[in-house]
């Protein structure tokens, strides 16, 4: 959005006596050519911006000059990054600082970036919940949330896949996927690096141990590559299958991640896919929802677990028998 924009670009302006325009477009990403129009919007919406020819030049705020954006308390400085997602700065206990901070700052705009950023909220909304899923609320997201900025240890319980265990953690940031709250921490006895779902806690205490943070440690990076080790270990069976236009349709529904093989050696209107599956119940369980839009391939034993599995649903919804059905059966025979 071009009112984020000048507020960055105004924003560094501010916290660097002088930049030139390769420095601002670099920093920001765009064209110098942008950033000489949006140096020209500061300057029409009233913001005291000069150019300073020579080899020391650049563009530079007129001396004490600072738009107003101060007031802002530490819980509101914490939400102002969750202003535009209210639902989790409302789990976090920040609803009420985020609208605040966004209060704060709009009325320290100039008018007419008053009126764009307005108009964010009127025209787009995130909602970053899937269909037919709420998100979670766990009970121990705030003290864990306090803790995370504190840098306080924990001690927790948690119910893992093999039964009750417990922890001693250092957390070290939390993470919200599609409504699920995750904390990523450091073991304190080994030190080994592992993500926690917050509704699996069943008890909590948070301790007086400082946590040492590494100093390398990046939470997006971090929590990027477990996603991707972990999707990587759910499919691992190769399967090979062709499907019909709507039968690809509904593959994409199911987000089950495929690659196109050919489609010159498939029957007419057939493509034919790679894609991989968690296990052959699992993917019998998905490609049965596609009905006679599929055709398995291989792994042969996909196919037969795909066969058992249509049977058993034929066999559950095959026509009922009634006693005028069974006469009338009975007088043919």
């Amino acid at each position: 959005m071009r009112a984020s924009r000048l507020l960055s670009l105004l924003m560094h302006l501010q916290s660097r006596e002088r930049m030139t325009a390769p420095e601002l477009a670099r920093l920001l990403e765009v064209s110098e050519r942008t950033i000489l129009r949006d140096i020209d919007q500061l300057s029409a919406a009233g913001v005291p911006v000069y150019a300073e020819r020579g080899r020391d030049g650049g563009f530079c705020l007129r001396r004490n000059w600072r738009t107003d954006l101060n007031g802002l308390t530490e819980a509101e400085s914490r939400a102002l990054i969750f202003a535009g997602l209210p639902g989790p700065a409302m789990d976090l206990g920040l609803g009420a600082q985020a609208l605040s901070a966004r209060l704060k700052m709009l009325s320290a705009l100039p008018t007419p970036w008053r009126e764009q950023s307005a108009q964010v909220s009127e025209r787009f909304h995130i909602d970053p919940i899937d269909w037919y899923r709420q998100s979670e609320q766990p009970k121990a997201l705030g003290a864990i949330a306090q803790a995370v900025w504190d840098g306080h240890g924990l001690t927790m319980r948690y119910q893992s896949w093999n039964g009750p265990r417990d922890y001693d953690l250092a957390p070290l940031g939390l993470v919200i996927k599609a409504g699920t709250w995750y904390l990523v921490a450091a073991s304190e006895r080994s030190g080994h690096l592992g993500t926690y779902r917050l509704a699996k806690v069943l008890s909590l205490q948070v301790t007086k141990r400082a946590v040492k943070r590494p100093r390398d440690f990046d939470l997006s990076a971090f929590w990027q590559q477990t996603c991707q080790r972990f999707e990587a270990s759910l499919r691992q069976i190769d399967v090979d299958l062709e499907v019909t236009a709507r039968g690809l349709e509904w593959l994409q529904n199911l987000r089950m991640p495929h690659q196109v093989l050919s489609v010159a050696g498939s029957a007419a209107g057939w493509q034919r896919l790679h894609v991989a599956i968690e296990s052959l119940a699992h993917g019998a369980r998905q490609l049965l929802s596609l009905g006679a839009e599929v055709r398995v391939l291989k792994p042969e034993a996909l196919r037969r677990e795909l066969a058992a599995l249509a049977e058993q649903c034929l066999q559950a919804h095959a026509p009922r028998s009634t006693p005028l059905r069974q006469k009338r059966q009975q007088s043919a025979r």
